[in-house]
């Protein structure tokens, strides 16, 4: 008999009493005097003019490395207790506290950051060049050469002081927003008040006239809200735009590929990869219209079944294939996959009042990590459970390295969940028991690839584009519309009859305030995880060992030479993302064939 797994997460492991929660005060109160320890510290540091100071290094990252643990494990939680119930009201005072904890640290950084850029390069490679420094030397090295592109000390500080409120503040505006939206949906004769993200969910039932219907009633939900939520993005891109002038930085890429740790050029060459090779993927939307017997698909068709029998499964059932597939090719992430299962480390319920999306965070302090998504037994959701499964994993493997070795860029961060969500979504192709089960499956495989070189690549063009027009001012909310059109217009090569002109609004990635362009990442995440994933279909010796020295290297290399290093190949060039997409073009072409001269499914 299965084991019955819980799809509600347990949160009172990590703090007891949720937003009441007297541990986690006790516990932020303890961060906050860390934080002015590791304040006292660094202002009491005089810059070392020879590497005699080397302790007194090694005692400020001991201490930044406590307070980016102690920081986490809060943060980590205040998410968890946010998006588990949209309108908890003592939850988003936590995150506002989060806030000025984050910005506090941010501070005291900078002024770390200002004094090791006074150290010369010589005494500089001394005090780095010895443990235990030098197991952080990386990223050591990379907020010195950082910090000499910033502002002075104290404007800096102003910057983030004044992020609290504002920058960070429109961030916020936004989820409290969308907490208050919902859309009324009738089901069996009565109307329910979905949130957004059980909306969404309906995007991909077997009725077109649902779709239609639920589409129609999502964008004007959105559109109800939309000069609000024009000035939350306005006033995001304003504020970042604004920083980048004071710093002298002239190129809106800067950051987020900075932030990667990648190059311009290998973003590029990503894209011109992906811009070469659409046309498998036009024949592949064209096809899936014939299948449901319209003349083009509309965005509301994107996500459609081809079948009016879809299969769902069972949460236990999702969770017993998923590790039985983890298993094949590594028996300690199907480990790690049991442990986040039978530890309720998932929150997968199906029930209102949860945020839209899902998502993986690791609690550093507790090394534990949680999962959030909304299940309801698509092969879909399965794909996405594993895909948040295998965020986990990546952070499990690196749970004995320093804090400050563990954080790694979002691109690479989406390698290892994108890796664990091809081994189930391609297992699920293989051992289909018929030829209309594996043609949907396989048709759920290609819908992945059309969103990363499709979707995402709209989100890329409209924000490229949204931030050349922010620059002479603000953006009216017809014209966000207009650039979104133009965006999914020329990102999907003009293959769809009616596109979302509120997508700009609905996607939560937009509104992010960690960084600009949250899209690219995930493109180049599922790219590179085929590199990965290749190599171990290929029967790579010690496989699990190798990906483990890969993951473990995310946090502490530049992309290029973690590609270098343990794959042996150049992401500036175009020959490694043109294999990586010819992989998926197969699938197409298989799609193709098995549903060539049939008209439904």
């Amino acid at each position: 008999m299965a084991v019955g797994y819980k799809p509600t997460w347990d949160l009172d492991v990590i703090f007891k009493g949720g937003s009441d929660s007297r541990e986690l005060m006790e516990y932020m109160s303890a961060l906050d005097k860390e934080l002015d320890r590791l304040s006292e510290r660094v202002n009491r540091w005089s810059v070392p003019t020879d590497s005699s100071k080397r302790e007194e290094l090694e005692s400020i990252v001991s201490l930044l490395n406590k307070t980016s643990k102690m920081l986490q494990e809060s943060s980590a939680y205040i998410s968890c207790l946010s998006a588990q119930d949209v309108n908890d009201k003592k939850a988003k005072l936590l995150i506002g506290k989060r806030s000025e904890f984050s910005a506090k640290k941010s501070t005291i950084l900078a002024a770390f950051d200002q004094k090791i850029v006074e150290v010369t390069d010589v005494v500089w490679e001394e005090l780095i060049a010895q443990p235990p420094i030098l197991n952080v030397s990386f990223v050591l090295d990379e907020r010195r050469r950082k910090a000499k592109d910033r502002l002075p000390f104290t404007q800096e500080v102003m910057i983030n002081d004044l992020g609290v409120d504002g920058y960070h503040g429109w961030g916020q505006m936004y989820d409290t927003i969308v907490g208050k939206m919902s859309v009324p949906i009738s089901e069996s004769g009565q109307t329910k008040h979905l949130s957004m993200g059980q909306a969404a969910n309906k995007l991909s039932d077997p009725d077109r006239n649902v779709r239609k219907e639920v589409f129609e009633k999502i964008s004007q939900a959105w559109d109800a809200n939309a000069e609000l939520f024009g000035e939350t993005l306005n006033h995001l891109a304003g504020f970042r735009l604004q920083t980048y002038k004071h710093r002298g930085w002239n190129n809106v890429l800067k950051e987020p590929v900075e932030y990667n740790r990648m190059s311009e050029k290998t973003l590029y060459a990503m894209w011109n990869a992906i811009e070469n090779n659409k046309t498998p993927f036009v024949s592949y939307l064209k096809r899936k219209a014939e299948l449901l017997g319209v003349e083009k698909l509309s965005w509301y068709d994107l996500d459609a079944p081809i079948s009016n029998s879809t299969k769902t499964f069972h949460y236990q059932d999702g969770a017993h294939f998923i590790m039985n597939q983890f298993q094949k090719f590594s028996p300690q992430m199907a480990s790690f996959a049991k442990k986040a299962f039978e530890e309720q480390w998932i929150e997968a319920e199906d029930r209102p009042g949860k945020r839209p999306g899902g998502f993986c965070t690791s609690f550093p302090d507790s090394q534990q990590t949680r999962i959030f998504m909304t299940y309801s037994g698509t092969s879909s959701n399965i794909a996405t459970l594993a895909h948040e499964l295998g965020h986990g994993y990546h952070q499990h493997v690196m749970n004995d390295l320093d804090i400050i070795n563990q954080s790694y860029a979002m691109n690479v961060a989406e390698t290892a969940s994108t890796f664990a969500e091809m081994v189930v979504a391609d297992a699920a192709v293989k051992e289909a028991t018929n030829k209309q089960e594996k043609i949907a499956l396989l048709e759920n495989k290609i819908q992945r690839s059309v969103a990363f070189f499709m979707n995402i690549h709209a989100r890329f063009l409209f924000e490229t584009k949204f931030y050349e027009e922010r620059k002479q001012g603000l953006v009216s909310v017809e014209k966000l519309k207009e650039l979104m059109v133009g965006a999914e217009t020329e990102a999907y090569c003009g293959e769809l009859e009616e596109y979302d002109p509120m997508f700009w609004a609905s996607k939560l990635h937009f509104h992010i305030t960690d960084v600009p362009f949250y899209n690219f990442p995930y493109t180049f995440g599922y790219l590179f995880s085929l590199g990965i994933y290749a190599n171990a279909l290929d029967g790579e010796d010690n496989f699990e060992e190798s990906y483990q020295a890969l993951l473990r290297d995310t946090g502490q290399m530049q992309v290029e030479d973690l590609a270098k290093k343990h794959l042996g190949i150049d992401l500036e060039e175009l020959d490694f993302w043109e294999k990586a997409i010819q992989i998926c073009i197969r699938d197409v072409e298989e799609f193709l064939k098995l549903t060539e001269g049939n008209t439904t499914y």
